[in-house]
């Protein structure tokens, strides 16, 4: 995503990162801090973990890990005043809390679901996305419903609300570690069918294959951070606030998803 670069800070990342630099941040942090007092795993960059492919959110390109989450995030980095650097992770790592308590990256973003169960690990921003879950099937399938899916192998994502989704709906999920994987066993034929968020599956559709149904789950993405680092969760928040007032996020996202948002969690920081 082309973007403006910053001349100066915004006024609420300037306020957010005066009172983290009074009081907040990682207790545990390396040390490696920007001006504001955030305190980073390696000076000079923020280091995110990520999980592609995981298109229009992480996928590469030229050798480079762009996307949605990737734009998003490299708004926060300009905002503190550092460069942006992807880590290539499982997903596993990244949604368990693993990455950021090791100190392998600062932040995780990889479309990242907001639930319960992953609060309790580490801390997760506003939220960012709404994300329901789709279904993908072969081009001609009469697979649509969940009662048509019963006795069927679905492949899912390892550790993602789709498996659970799957799980809840007492389905048979096939694990695969990432969705590119998935999408292949489908093309294959080792799986009936797939479900992941319905954002994702778009660029498949002309390759032979159909989304067949949309499941309305009330589901969100969230930026996550380790737990009890307040300085950095304050600067993720002001960033959104920030491109969401300034127009950077439509962009972003009409630039990514091929439509302006709509009633999304673009406006809404309810998780």
């Amino acid at each position: 995503m082309r973007t403006r670069h910053l001349a100066a800070l915004p006024a609420a990342v300037a306020a957010a990162l005066l009172l983290a630099a009074c009081g907040g941040g990682d207790p545990e942090g390396s040390g490696d801090a920007t001006e504001g007092g955030v305190d980073l795993v390696q000076a000079g960059t923020l280091t995110v973990c990520t999980n592609p492919p995981f298109e229009p959110f992480e996928f590469e390109e030229d050798g480079t890990v762009v996307g949605l989450d990737m734009d998003i995030v490299g708004e926060v980095a300009k905002d503190l005043g550092v460069t942006l650097t992807p880590r290539v992770s499982p997903f596993e790592g990244i949604q368990s809390g693993a990455d950021l308590n090791s100190g392998n990256c600062d932040v995780v973003a990889s479309g990242i679901t907001i639930t319960d169960e992953r609060k309790a690990k580490f801390d997760f921003s506003e939220p960012y996305f709404d994300a329901d879950q789709g279904l993908l099937v072969p081009e001609g399938s009469d697979l649509s419903t969940v009662e048509d899916l019963e006795g069927k192998q679905i492949a899912v994502q390892q550790a993602t609300t789709g498996e659970a989704w799957v799980t809840d709906n007492e389905l048979t999920p096939i694990q695969f570690q990432d969705l590119g994987l998935q999408i292949q066993a489908l093309k294959t034929g080792q799986v009936d069918a797939a479900v992941n968020d319905i954002a994702v599956l778009g660029p498949f559709v002309s390759e032979g294959l159909e989304v067949a149904a949309t499941f309305p789950t009330g589901e969100q993405y969230g930026i996550g951070v380790k737990k009890g680092n307040t300085a950095l969760l304050d600067a993720v928040n002001a960033t959104l606030d920030r491109i969401r007032e300034d127009g950077t996020y439509d962009a972003i996202y009409t630039d990514r998803i091929g439509v302006a948002p709509s009633g999304d969690a673009s406006a809404s920081a309810d998780s």
